[in-house]
């Protein structure tokens, strides 16, 4: 992938001055934390001890730290509130990920989403979901206004452990628990298993809102290249040894943002890493049901040893009914309900009904298989409208909704995203996935979105102006 560009902008000064309001940001610096000495700061910022002097005097004046004579530099004032969109450097909020996640939450009907992560509502199965909410309506027990059980619904957790059976994960029911989402189930396990400072290990590119949980753990985030097969087997073991990170976070089938599987070559080396270097590792299978044919999983080669496999029907079924699921060892089951029960007491007991309604009657089953066929279609209709631009998939993927695409030569996705939404179109521009910030020339379609002829015709002339420009 090509080379990033640099966060931040101004003069060397303001990116020492910002480097440490970052810091403070991300609470690697607390208030009273003492900063490193002028002399040592130079040398791991590459700048002259005067730069360093400048900076700490501009943040005294702002009354960011305090300087105590004799001793050195402090930082000042309580603790602020996190802000995890300053966590990170950023010249504007196009390119930071919780904007494009708001951008495509708030926007009206009116407005293209080939950014966002989800499908049309018209794709959802609608009449389904009335369906099954009519029959629960209709019964005569406590499912409306009483908790589930600490793990969740028991017939829906059986169930789940068949179908995960069926792509060779081999899990009893009581060792599932359900959750809101896999959003919240990923937040349950980065509480239950890292402390700040920890360092996890995610793809690069990766699911942009990993980095958000993470930053809200203040863990110490690092990026593996992910290659067509997998994260690179190499470089993931000099991660390991280097960094001896914690965790793991990824997809194996249908990642997110490029649309690759993961082989069975790279998922046995990665998991005898794992072995070498205590390593646990999270499988976020949310997009399982997506596939035509089942991709290899880390947790059926592993048995849930090091592995955690975690779904949700957030995407392929609803938004609004939240359901989603923790696969795990059973010895750390007792702690997670433990720690679920803390945090948000009981599950949605009328989300799980629901879903476990659409299983059995086959409303899911009919759905997927008319979903998977017509997104095979918007993927073809979306690769063949974006070939006369100049942009080129990274792969073609064997399934799902997304496109990882790589845009013409000069082109900067950041910006394209810019002035697409002053267009009234969210774009999900490449960095927003890069970790290590080297997808400025790549940007993901969602598929399902890109049925809306305007958004190639303001496409193609952003990318046709910025590439002149570049060549002019």
């Amino acid at each position: 992938m090509d080379d990033g560009l640099i966060g931040g902008s101004g003069t060397l000064v303001s990116r020492v001055a910002n480097d440490i309001r970052q810091r403070i940001a991300a609470r690697t610096l607390a208030p009273g934390a003492r900063l490193p000495s002028i002399r040592s700061f130079a040398k791991t910022m590459a700048a002259s001890k005067s730069t360093i002097v400048e900076a700490y005097d501009r943040l005294v004046a702002e009354g960011v730290i305090q300087s105590r004579r004799g001793s050195g530099f402090y930082v000042a004032g309580r603790m602020p509130p996190l802000a995890l969109a300053e966590i990170e450097p950023r010249p504007d909020r196009a390119i930071d990920p919780l904007w494009v996640s708001r951008s495509s939450l708030d926007a009206n009907d009116g407005m293209a989403k080939p950014g966002c992560g989800w499908l049309p509502s018209s794709w959802m199965p609608e009449a389904g979901i009335r369906r099954a909410l009519r029959a629960l309506a209709r019964r005569q027990d406590n499912s409306l206004t009483d908790y589930a059980s600490p793990l969740g619904l028991k017939p829906l957790r059986q169930l789940l452990a068949r179908r995960m059976a069926e792509h060779g994960v081999e899990v009893m029911p009581d060792q599932i628990m359900l959750t809101e989402s896999g959003t919240q189930a990923v937040d349950l396990l980065c509480r239950f298993l890292i402390e700040p400072g920890d360092a996890v290990m995610v793809d690069d590119p990766c699911y942009f809102n990993f980095h958000a949980l993470l930053k809200a753990h203040r863990a110490k985030i690092i990026g593996v290249p992910y290659t067509r097969n997998g994260p690179d087997p190499e470089l993931f073991g000099k991660i390991l040894s280097q960094h001896r990170p914690r965790l793991y976070i990824t997809n194996s089938a249908l990642h997110n943002p490029t649309g690759a599987v993961l082989s069975s070559v790279v998922a046995h080396r990665l998991l005898k890493l794992a072995e070498q270097h205590d390593l646990t590792i999270i499988e976020d299978d949310i997009f399982a049901d997506f596939e035509h044919q089942p991709a290899p999983r880390l947790a059926a080669f592993d048995g849930l040893d090091r592995v955690i496999h975690i779904g949700s029907f957030s995407k392929s079924l609803s938004a609004s009914i939240r359901c989603g699921f923790v696969a795990t060892r059973q010895e750390w089951i007792d702690g997670l309900v433990d720690l679920r029960i803390a945090t948000s007491f009981g599950s949605g007991r009328i989300g799980s009904e629901v879903v476990l309604s659409m299983l059995k009657d086959g409303t899911y089953r009919k759905h997927m298989d008319s979903l998977r066929t017509r997104l095979a279609r918007s993927m073809g209709n979306t690769i063949a409208r974006l070939k006369p631009l100049g942009i080129v998939p990274w792969i073609e993927p064997r399934g799902g909704m997304f496109l990882w695409c790589k845009l013409p030569d000069g082109v900067d996705a950041a910006r394209i995203a810019q002035l697409g939404l002053e267009e009234g179109i969210v774009f999900a521009p490449g960095n927003v996935f890069s970790q290590a910030q080297a997808a400025h020339s790549y940007m993901r379609f969602n598929v399902a979105q890109c049925n809306n002829p305007h958004i190639f015709e303001v496409l193609g002339r952003l990318v046709a102006d910025q590439a002149a420009s570049a060549s002019s």
